[in-house]
């Protein structure tokens, strides 16, 4: 959960979640549905699915029991080096460098690295885990730098390794490490499609396993492109043909790669298609991503003000 998330928005998810699966083998044993619905809000959602993955292979491959290493850690999926490492030194006290975003800062700073930064920082860190207690280190260095070696606003005075920090004596400790260059963000315009039934029902369907938000439930739309979409060219991608009515405003979110605009079209049928169906009331019973809690805002809100009116188109 703490990876790409601060671990403010972690800790609520991750009580509720040890609560409902209390450990490996309780996880394993989960459908991807219920994981999903414990995750959502939490984004990453490949997160959740690799999470649930791994506990599967746990049971299945190792006996409930995680197998010790980090080479045999990184083959479980989900599990790339970093957090393979951590998992080896704070659970199996394996004397290696777990480095984070936290930790690469605090060693860039003490070395004053600004250049060829990945490699060098990992043998340098390869270095000073002490011979135990790896696991003790891994997560002091961590908190090092998530609460002592900020990125604007470091603390050098209450900093164990003020007086061996290179960065400091340059009197250039911000320089440390070189910010990194964030790409532009492209658009991307879709067209949502909010379709009805006679009692009120809301037609969802559930996303593709691989790719952007796994598994998930969404309400249907058209594919996500670079150019908007033409109203009348995006009902030839609706779920069902309808007397579609625009949803005034529009939706916005962003992605980590890109950021996502979209129009709402809503319409009734008294010949649903075979598919998912839920009452409005029920929503929270699927595992909605937040984009998909952002539509059903925007509509029930303009619902509200126009009196459940929209313009046909």
């Amino acid at each position: 959960m703490l990876q790409q998330t601060g671990v403010k928005t972690v800790a609520p998810y991750f009580d509720r979640f040890v609560a409902l699966w209390p450990d490996v083998s309780a996880l394993g044993r989960a459908s991807l549905d219920e994981v999903l619905r414990a995750w959502q809000g939490l984004g990453y959602y490949a997160r959740a699915k690799n999470l649930l993955a791994t506990a599967q292979t746990v049971l299945r491959d190792h006996g409930g029991a995680f197998p010790e290493g980090r080479e045999a850690l990184q083959r479980l999926p989900g599990i790339g080096k970093y957090t393979a490492a951590a998992i080896a030194a704070i659970a199996f006290d394996e004397r290696v460098a777990a480095i984070d975003a936290n930790a690469a800062r605090v060693l860039a700073r003490l070395f004053a690295i600004k250049e060829g930064a990945g490699a060098r920082l990992e043998a340098l860190a390869g270095a000073l885990v002490p011979d135990e207690r790896a696991g003790d280190f891994a997560q002091a260095l961590m908190d090092l730098g998530a609460t002592v070696c900020a990125p604007r606003r470091p603390l050098c005075g209450l900093c164990p390794w003020r007086r061996s920090c290179a960065a400091r004596r340059s009197g250039q400790v911000l320089a440390f490490p070189p910010p990194a260059i964030k790409p532009v963000r492209p658009e991307r315009y879709g067209v949502a499609f909010w379709l009805v039934r006679s009692d009120g029902a809301l037609f969802l369907r559930r996303r593709p396993d691989t790719g952007l938000l796994p598994g998930m439930t969404e309400i249907p739309s058209t594919s996500w492109r670079p150019r908007p979409w033409a109203l009348e060219e995006a009902k030839g991608e609706a779920p069902q043909s309808s007397e579609w009515s625009l949803v005034p405003g529009r939706v916005r979110h962003a992605f980590t790669h890109f950021r996502l605009e979209l129009q709402i079209l809503a319409g009734r049928t008294a010949s649903p298609p075979v598919g998912l169906w839920s009452p409005l009331a029920e929503l929270g019973a699927h595992a909605l991503p937040t984009l998909m809690k952002k539509l059903v805002r925007h509509v029930l809100a303009a619902r509200a003000d126009d009196g459940g009116e929209h313009k046909v188109c």
